[in-house]
């Protein structure tokens, strides 16, 4: 039986089979020989296949590299233009296409094309490029606004500054009401050449805000003579905001003569909120006067005010019984510090400078008395 197996495999294997046959012809790779003792069957043949021409080359995909054949290429499809959607086309850039072909391309019958889409798209090596029939462009986003105005905007015209801003009229009246104001500016006392003196300057206003009746007075006592003084009794009639008018007379009091006048003039805040008041004077004998006072407050605090007050009086015709040269004849200037302990109520102290000129200084030094005196006054400014 030993001898028997082996020549029987042998017989088997040199006799012609039909698996054997219908790969003849065929190269097979060698194969390395089986370990195993056991036979196997070989596996069934597949049919030849039959060459097939090759198909047209699809775009192959990123991420797989196309295998190359040995067999030839066929020829790309067509592309129809017409019917292509370039909507879809994000960033393409025909700028690097330098190819002849594209030189001198015609866009217009490319109907339906959008270019809403084409992002980062140059255009401006586009040579011979027409989009004249380029249907269906929306040219509804496209900003065709002017950098500059096209209309010219006209000057400004006096009339137009004139309706824009109004005339504001400030001095009308308000109210019929009757009001009053009483103020003791100054109520002072010194030490003066003959004794003490007590000097006085006050004013007073009752009316409304266009017409009132003005009370003023001013002057001086010493050891209770009064040397000299004068009342006025004024009309006045506002003009302008923060400005009157005024007329009427005064009337000298004192040792001296007793002098009336006819007086006329303007008083007021002027810019910087000076407190003006010039009034000239016609008296009897063709005697003529002017007398000018300006007042200024330094608020400190909001209570502590420092106040500058300067006077001058000049005179048209010498009076030597009141002891009045002709010409500028006396100039005052005085400043106080005042604490207002009420708004109605201050106490004050201060310097106050008195000096004479002219035929007025020649007056006083004939009657015993110095052309400028200077005192140290204190007293207290009252309002209500």
């Amino acid at each position: 039986m030993r001898l028997i197996l082996p020549i029987g495999i042998v017989f088997a294997l040199a006799a012609p089979s039909p698996a054997r046959a219908q790969h003849e012809g065929h190269v097979m790779t060698p194969t390395k020989p089986a370990t195993t003792t056991t036979e196997q069957k070989p596996p069934p043949a597949k049919p030849a296949e039959t060459p097939r021409p090759p198909a047209a080359k699809a775009p192959a995909k990123a991420t797989q590299p196309a295998r190359k054949t040995a067999t030839p290429e066929a020829a790309p499809a067509a592309v129809d233009h017409p019917t292509m959607d370039h909507s879809k086309m994000e960033g393409m850039d025909h700028s690097k296409m330098e190819s002849p072909e594209m030189t001198g391309m015609d866009h217009s019958k490319m109907e339906d094309m959008d270019h809403s889409k084409m992002e980062d798209m140059d255009h401006s090596k586009m040579e011979g490029m027409d989009h004249s029939n380029m249907e269906g462009m929306d040219h509804s986003k496209i900003d065709h606004a002017p950098s500059t105005s096209v209309t010219p905007i006209p000057l400004v015209t006096q009339a137009d500054r004139e309706a824009a801003f109004p005339a504001v009229h400030t001095h009308h009246e308000h109210g019929t009401s009757t009001n009053s104001y009483w103020l003791l500016d100054r109520l002072e006392v010194s030490d003066a050449d003959d004794g003490t003196a007590l000097g006085w300057e006050a004013l007073a206003w009752i009316g409304g805000d266009i017409q009132r009746v003005w009370l003023r007075s001013e002057g001086e006592s010493v050891d209770g003579r009064i040397e000299h003084g004068d009342v006025e009794v004024l009309y006045g009639r506002s003009v302008r905001a923060w400005w009157d008018v005024v007329a009427g007379v005064r009337q000298d009091v004192g040792e001296g003569p007793s002098r009336t006048w006819a007086a006329f003039g303007v008083q007021g805040l002027a810019p910087y909120k000076f407190e003006v008041a010039a009034t000239a004077y016609i008296g009897q004998g063709g005697r003529t006067a002017l007398r000018a006072e300006v007042e200024y407050d330094t608020l400190l605090t909001n209570r502590l005010i420092l106040q500058w007050r300067a006077e001058a009086n000049a005179h048209g015709k010498a009076d030597p019984l009141a002891g009045i040269g002709a010409g500028l004849s006396t100039v005052e200037f005085g400043a106080r510090l005042r604490f207002e302990v009420t708004r109605q109520f201050a106490p004050y102290i201060g310097i106050e400078h008195d000096r004479a000129f002219g035929n007025t200084a020649d007056l006083r030094r004939n009657a015993g008395h110095g052309a400028a005196d200077t005192r140290v006054v204190a007293g207290v400014r009252v309002w209500f």
